[in-house]
């Protein structure tokens, strides 16, 4: 079975790379920033390609969705380069097509806060998809890089996927109806987000789900055969944001980049100021068998199963990369 996850930020290592191989999986979106400049990021994608040459036994990039395919006949995992914020592009539009020239197949318009192109899903107020946004999404569509809205706000994300003419992704996120987050996505937007033929990545980040640590796989797998009761089983994918080994000060950096000298908390409790545990049955990536198993047990029948873990994301890709 091929095995697809929409996102992760973990702190790469051998350990790491060996476990998604124990648990079968095929391919990773790998979350190269959060919050960095367009140098910053050429640093990043070098140490990508070290990552590479000394691991090569285990992993290989993915720059096409033929390539999701190679690693999965040679028993690697592919790793496919994504933005959760766009401040690698800056204010300069060619950056776009540059940076999908170095691997780069996911953009997500904003991370939580405004950005040059859209309202983060903690503004208080969502002026929508601005000016140069427009433009970007243009770009984005004519190089074959995928609009991620996972970190934004509702209006914003509806007019994304109005404007752009190539189905879009929230490659990590959980519906509202299971869990009430600011990170949650409504039903209006999984139904919108579905019409257009784009894809939910389901998350495990314990702070995206019901009883965070304490979720059971039913009670997760339930959700999922819910959403795909709403808007098809085609649609839905996972999206574990699994960050593994990364120490508090990744998670600051995550939450407060340059902008803030205090912790930002986001939802509003101090609760979420440290990395939660994660479920006793998705600790790592050797727990990717373990879904499996949540969605057979819940009632999705082989081919069912197969979709959700990764078909789906390898038929979005193979339709969506130029």
């Amino acid at each position: 079975m091929i095995t697809i996850d929409g996102t992760q930020y973990s702190k790469w290592s051998r350990p790491i790379f060996e476990q998604m191989r124990a648990g079968g999986v095929t391919a990773v979106h790998v979350t190269l920033v959060y919050h960095a400049s367009a140098r910053e990021t050429l640093t990043i994608i070098g140490a990508w390609h070290r990552l590479f040459e000394a691991h090569g036994d285990l992993i290989m990039p993915v720059f096409t969705a033929a390539d999701i395919r190679h690693a999965h006949e040679v028993g690697k995992t592919g790793i496919i380069f994504g933005f959760q914020n766009p401040s690698p592009i800056e204010d300069e539009l060619a950056l776009v097509e540059v940076f999908y020239q170095l691997g780069v197949r996911f953009m997500q318009l904003t991370y939580n806060n405004q950005s040059l192109l859209a309202t983060g899903c903690y503004e208080s107020a969502d002026s929508g998809i601005t000016r140069y946004g427009r433009q970007v999404i243009a770009e984005m569509n004519r190089v074959g890089m995928v609009i991620d809205m996972s970190h934004s706000a509702e209006k914003s994300t509806l007019e994304a996927i109005e404007i752009s003419e190539r189905p879009i992704v929230i490659s990590h996120a959980n519906p509202l109806f299971w869990h009430d987050s600011l990170r949650g996505k409504s039903d209006v937007v999984i139904k919108t987000l579905a019409e257009a033929g784009g894809l939910l990545g389901f998350s495990l980040y314990p702070f995206h789900l019901r009883q965070h640590s304490a979720t059971t796989l039913a009670d997760f797998c339930g959700m999922v055969a819910k959403t795909a009761d709403m808007i098809g089983v085609q649609n839905i994918g996972i999206g574990s944001d699994l960050c593994q080994d990364q120490p508090l000060s990744i998670l600051e950096w995550m939450r407060n980049g340059r902008w803030s000298k205090t912790m930002d908390y986001g939802e509003g409790s101090a609760a979420n100021a440290t990395w939660p545990e994660q479920p006793d049955w998705f600790q790592s990536n050797a727990d990717f068998p373990n879904l499996i198993v949540g969605l057979r047990e819940i009632g999705f029948d082989e081919d069912e199963v197969a979709q959700i873990m990764g078909g789906n994301w390898l038929r979005f890709c193979e339709e969506a990369w130029v």
